[in-house]
C-alpha cells in the first residue's frame, strides 16, 4: 500500500475540525443552557395582591417553566426566554418563597415575595341620594364593588357602621341620622386596606307636597301640611308670620304641631269663613326651605 505523505493527513484534519468544530460546539453550548437552572433576575411588582399579575425576567425560560408560591403552582405565562408573569394564587396574606421549576426538573433560587391582603373596590351606591327623615326602610343603602370579605366593615364619614356583608361583591347599610349634604363611604378590610370613597347625599330640605283642609272646629280648622323632611323644630311661615311647634302666637290664636318628618298641622283661627288666598312655606332648622305655596282657605 502507498504511503500517504504526512502533510496530507494534516490538512485533512484541519478541514474536516473547520466543518465539523462549529456545529459540535454549537450542540454542546446549547446542551449547557437547557441543563442550566432557570434564572430570576427582577420581580415586577416585588409584592403584590391575589389576582395580581407579576412579571419575571431572567434567563433559561422554557414553555415548561412554572411559577410556585411555597407549594402552590400559579398561573404562569411565558412570553420568552427571559420573560414570563404569573398570577397570585388566591392565598392568605404573608411572605412566601417563589421560585420556578421546569418539566426537566431545574428549579431557580428561592426569593421571598410578600402577598399583601386584597384591596376592596368600590364601584357604586344605591340609591346614591336619600332622604334626611325616613324610616329604616327608606335608609337601607347598598354597596356595590370588589374584594369584599365577611368582617370587611363599612366607614361613614371615616367611622364604623353597621353593615351586612352579602357576598364579595355586595355591602348593605342603614345610613346613620346624621345632618345632611355629602357624606362618604368606604370599604376596610379585616387586613386594614381601604376602599376609595364613594359620594352618598343626604338631602335635607324640606318640600311640601300638598296642603288640604282638615277636621273644622268651632272657632278654627286644621291645616294639613304634607311633604317630607320636616322637623319638629320647623318654622312654618303663614302670611310672613312664623310659627314653631314649640311656641304658639297667642296673640293671634295660631299654633302648628309638628306630627313626623311627613306632616304638620296648623291650627288656623281664621276671622271670617271667607276664602282667601294665602302663602305657606317651611324653613327648617339650618336654613333650608320649601318652596312657598300658594293656599286659597278661610
Amino acid at each position: 500500500m502507498k504511503a500517504v505523505p504526512a502533510f496530507t493527513l494534516i490538512f485533512t484534519f484541519l478541514a474536516f475540525a473547520a466543518l465539523t468544530g462549529p456545529a459540535y460546539g454549537q450542540q454542546l453550548k446549547t446542551r449547557e443552557d437547557r441543563s442550566a437552572p432557570p434564572a430570576i433576575l427582577s420581580i415586577i411588582p416585588s409584592q403584590a395582591e391575589p389576582g395580581m399579575n407579576v412579571t419575571l425576567y431572567g434567563s433559561g425560560f422554557t414553555d415548561t417553566t412554572r411559577a410556585f408560591m411555597g407549594n402552590t403552582e400559579a398561573a404562569t405565562r411565558v412570553d420568552g426566554p427571559k420573560q414570563l408573569s404569573f398570577e397570585i394564587p388566591d392565598m392568605a396574606p404573608g411572605l412566601y418563597g417563589l421560585y420556578l421549576r421546569r418539566d426537566d426538573g431545574a428549579i431557580s433560587k428561592v426569593y421571598r415575595f410578600s402577598v399583601t391582603p386584597r384591596t376592596p373596590s368600590v364601584t357604586s351606591v344605591s340609591p346614591d341620594r336619600i332622604y334626611a327623615c325616613t324610616d329604616t326602610g327608606g335608609r337601607e343603602v347598598h354597596i356595590s364593588g370588589e374584594n369584599f370579605q365577611r368582617g370587611s366593615q363599612v366607614l361613614f364619614d371615616g367611622a364604623v357602621i353597621k353593615s351586612r356583608v352579602a357576598s364579595s361583591e355586595s355591602i348593605s347599610i342603614d345610613v346613620p341620622r346624621v345632618a345632611g349634604g355629602l357624606h362618604t363611604l368606604q370599604v376596610k378590610n379585616p387586613g386594614g386596606t381601604n376602599s376609595s370613597s364613594i359620594a352618598l347625599f343626604i338631602d335635607s330640605k324640606p318640600e311640601i307636597s300638598s296642603i288640604t283642609q282638615g277636621e273644622n272646629y268651632v272657632n278654627y280648622y286644621n291645616l294639613i301640611i304634607d311633604g317630607r323632611n320636616f322637623q319638629n323644630n320647623s318654622t312654618i311661615v303663614v302670611e310672613g308670620r312664623s310659627m314653631t311647634p314649640s311656641a304658639v302666637n297667642w296673640a293671634d290664636r295660631e299654633n302648628v304641631i309638628y306630627v313626623d318628618c311627613n306632616r304638620i298641622i296648623y291650627r288656623r283661627h281664621p276671622y271670617s269663613s271667607d276664602v282667601k288666598d294665602f302663602t305657606v312655606q317651611v324653613i327648617n332648622s339650618n336654613g333650608e326651605m320649601s318652596s312657598v305655596v300658594q293656599v286659597s282657605a278661610p
